[in-house]
């Protein structure tokens, strides 16, 4: 299945900022995080198609994966 995932901030250095990637019926938001080996002490919140979403949560088929870093500042 095809999902779109847009990467934000410190996760765009070195990979991408927009890319549809292929994954198996099933995948987690984890497993594609995982994937791109993006460190858990930098994750801040993910969205499935514009909801706010846990690592659990199950993609379908043309879902848009965003995974945005911790925010910091003050």
């Amino acid at each position: 299945m095809k999902i779109t995932v847009s990467l934000h901030g410190v996760f765009r250095l070195g990979r991408f900022k927009l890319e549809t990637l292929d994954y198996p019926a099933g995948s987690s938001a984890q497993k594609i995080i995982d994937d791109l080996q993006i460190p858990d002490k930098l994750l801040g919140t993910i969205l499935i198609n514009g909801v706010h979403a846990k690592l659990t949560d199950i993609l379908h088929a043309g879902d848009t994966l965003m995974i945005l870093p911790l925010l910091e500042g003050g």
